[in-house]
């Protein structure tokens, strides 16, 4: 129909036509809106070995600079298909005697991809990997890279959130999952846990990235204030961590010098708590 053919239509045929087609129409309408909470649903129910699979295997679909970050970072969209997704990839792999950086000298400095797909593999193993995000390896633009995937629903870094002076709905939830960062940092060594690799999804979660500058040689912690309190499942799990299942599972990125330091700081966090006694202890991994 062109022009005002529809106005000029009689009633009763204009309503006619509605009760035809008003059906599919609330299906379109429906459907429209269930689409992006469908999506959201199969993005989370995806099992650690599935992201893997198509982290590793997904055709990339365009690539861009990722906004902040000083390590080369590039966002890429990647398909399978059936799934589109997008993932952080670093494909730098720095090694030097000594590094002069904003903390000062450094030695031994290490900046590499492989360090996240250890931190990944090491979180999996200490029932972290719901606060560190999934990385495999994986060749990009010709030279091995870490491919880790980026998390969906993220309302701001921890950077925003203090800048903008925002605390979190539950502060206690908030602050339990903060000090278990502040023990995973300990105990990887992380000299690079800045403001902007804390993120927080819609749901207030905690999420670690960024690990490339982790995993030092040094058999004692960075900093023994910062092992304030300890989540009791995460101890518990540190004190059946063996060298042998962490090598098997991070051997191909961490040396054997690089897990014999990490299983030492294991081994001090652990006695630290024990001399702490159980009120440095708490519930948040097991409550969940």
């Amino acid at each position: 129909m062109e022009g005002d053919a529809w106005v000029v239509l009689d009633p009763a045929f204009r309503y006619l036509v509605v009760l035809t087609f008003w059906p599919m129409s609330k299906i379109f309408i429906t459907a429209a809106l269930l689409i992006p909470s469908l999506f959201s649903q199969s993005m989370a129910s995806l099992s650690l070995e599935q992201k893997e699979a198509f982290l590793k295997e997904a055709k990339i679909k365009i690539t861009h600079n990722a906004k902040k970050g000083v390590t080369g970072t590039q966002r890429a969209t990647l398909t399978d298909g059936t799934i589109t997704h997008d993932a952080s990839i670093q494909n730098i792999d720095e090694n030097k005697a000594k590094f002069e950086g904003a903390t000062g000298v450094e030695y031994n400095f290490q900046d590499s991809y492989k360090l996240n797909i250890a931190a990944y593999r090491l979180a999996v193993l200490l029932g972290l990997d719901s606060m560190v995000p999934v990385s495999v390896e994986r060749t990009y633009d010709g030279k091995a890279a870490s491919y880790t995937w980026w998390i969906e629903n993220v309302q701001m870094d921890e950077a925003d959130r203090i800048k903008k002076k925002i605390d979190a709905p539950d502060k206690d939830s908030w602050s339990r999952q903060y000090l278990i960062m502040k023990v995973f940092d300990q105990l990887v060594y992380n000299m690079d846990r800045n403001m902007t690799n804390i993120l927080y999804d819609k749901d207030w979660h905690l999420w670690m990235i960024d690990h490339s500058r982790a995993f030092r040689l040094h058999k004692k912690v960075l900093s023994e204030k910062a092992l304030e309190k300890i989540d009791g499942e995460l101890l518990a799990r540190m004190k059946q961590l063996k060298e042998e299942d962490v090598k098997k599972q991070t051997g191909k990125w961490l040396t054997n010098s690089q897990i014999k330091a990490l299983m030492a700081r294991n081994k001090m966090i652990i006695a630290h708590f024990e001399a702490a006694g159980p009120s440095k202890v708490y519930k948040y991994l097991s409550a969940r």
